[in-house]
């Protein structure tokens, strides 16, 4: 019989499987981007020659004080707009809605009711053009959660390259250091036995020396300086916590609903002295009334997704705003307030003694210093905290090193020569003002 051999593949049979899969993967791209752009053609050929960049800025600018693009505000969301409205029709209605209610429009009277009569503002500034890119704005396709792709992103990284998980790699490593661990007692057990047979003295035949306490306790140097560490040990340590009593540096409770100056302060630069409006002008800053936060909250009811991190996520963020909403009575769906109001019970943090006299408007308003010269750099906080330890040798400090504010001020330019010859200063410190007299601050 004939022995038959297979043909080998040669350049040409692999050139042709490499020409095969780069056109199929190709065509996969094909499809995928095709499908990925197809929200974005239906767009363009609604709105051809439209630019969604200067549209975001129009909206933003003019329209986002009232509408949102994927859910209702003061006024309905406006994505698919395109698709329940003539564009004829939305370039009168966006110029001049009240003119067009007056002309007797069944839509825009429709509209008008719907929407409580809540009068819509008149943009005679905008063009065709202007209006056709804040619509092709508004309708780009709804973004994916960037939460869901960061926990996607996560999974795949704690699977690893070779798809064992961690759990497993650390239980092995746990089992073979329990099999050397019962591998050494059995050697130490064989060589004491080997020991014992061929008669060499193990550490359990040498005699036992004098126990060390005893040994110490016969030491009356030893003794007598143990004794006096001791008892000083003892004296600094309760001296150390009786000046802790009523010092919580660093208290950082957890409020019933949670307040980020970070993203308040920080990424949005509100004003401290916005939301504490009583700082300058009264002895308390105050805790801000909620009606404070429903001026942007009425129109702000999500965070941005980057503003996310890793331990605070976009949904918690939300279900907070929402809780606000519901110690307010705000109605999210009719846009108004129910009068069921809830109180919010906020934990206190900065708390001096009774006999302490502190007015935040002598500090902040006539000597100018920052908020953040006694809170910390709060811009930065997630959960405000108590940032100094407000002990009376903190304030004395201060005192000492603050410079008084003399420029504007007719009292203190009366008075500042002669206490700059008695001082031989420049500039005068509270100190040197009276700012360390008992009765300045205690009453």
């Amino acid at each position: 019989m004939k022995k038959t051999m297979e043909r080998p593949l040669n350049l040409k049979h692999l050139f042709l499987v490499f020409l095969l899969l780069f056109t199929l993967v190709t065509f996969g791209q094909d499809e995928v981007e095709a499908e990925s752009n197809a929200d974005e053609a239906s767009t363009e050929e609604i709105i051809p020659s439209a630019d969604p960049v200067k549209g975001k800025e129009l909206f933003n600018s003019l329209c986002g004080a009232c509408h949102k693009r994927y859910k209702n505000a003061v006024g309905p969301s406006l994505h698919g707009v395109t698709e329940r409205r003539d564009m004829d029709w939305l370039y009168k209605w966006i110029v001049n809605s009240q003119e067009l209610i007056k002309s007797g429009d069944s839509q825009a009277v429709q509209l008008y009711e719907e929407w409580n009569k809540v009068a819509m503002n008149a943009f005679p500034q905008l063009n065709n053009q202007d209006i056709d890119n804040i619509l092709a704005y508004v309708e780009e396709p709804k973004p994916e959660p960037v939460v869901a792709v960061a926990q996607v992103a996560a999974g795949a990284e704690g699977q690893g390259g070779s798809g064992i998980s961690t759990e497993i790699v650390l239980g092995l490593l746990s089992v073979v250091l329990l099999i050397l661990s019962v591998i050494l007692i059995l050697v130490n057990k064989t060589l004491n036995r080997f020991a014992v047979a061929n008669g060499i003295p193990t550490k359990a035949d040498k005699p036992k020396g004098k126990p060390i306490w005893v040994a110490f306790a016969e030491n009356q140097f030893l003794v007598l300086v143990s004794i006096v560490f001791l008892l000083l040990a003892v004296a600094w340590g309760g001296y150390s916590f009786l000046m802790q009593v009523g010092v919580d540096q660093g208290y950082e409770p957890i409020q019933p609903i949670h307040y980020s100056h970070r993203i308040h302060a920080g990424e949005n630069q509100i004003e401290c002295k916005y939301c504490h409006s009583s700082a300058r002008v009264s002895k308390h800053s105050g805790i801000p009334s909620l009606n404070v936060c429903m001026n942007c909250h009425k129109q702000i009811a999500e965070v941005a997704p980057e503003t996310a991190t890793e331990e605070y996520s976009k949904e918690f963020y939300d279900n907070e705003i929402q809780k606000l909403y519901e110690a307010t009575g705000w109605d999210t769906s009719t846009q108004s307030y129910t009068g069921e109001t809830k109180p919010v019970k906020w934990v206190r943090i900065h708390n001096l003694p009774d006999f302490v006299y502190f007015n935040h408007s002598q500090h902040v308003t006539v000597g100018g210093i920052e908020c953040q010269t006694c809170h910390g750099p709060v811009e930065t906080y997630e959960i405000q905290k108590q940032y100094a330890p407000l002990t009376m040798g903190w304030c004395i400090n201060c005192h000492r090193e603050s410079n008084i504010k003399v420029e504007g001020n007719a009292y203190y330019e009366k008075i500042h020569e002669e206490l700059s010859k008695k001082y031989d200063v420049e500039e005068l410190t509270v100190a040197e003002m009276g700012g360390l007299e008992c009765g300045k601050c205690h009453y």
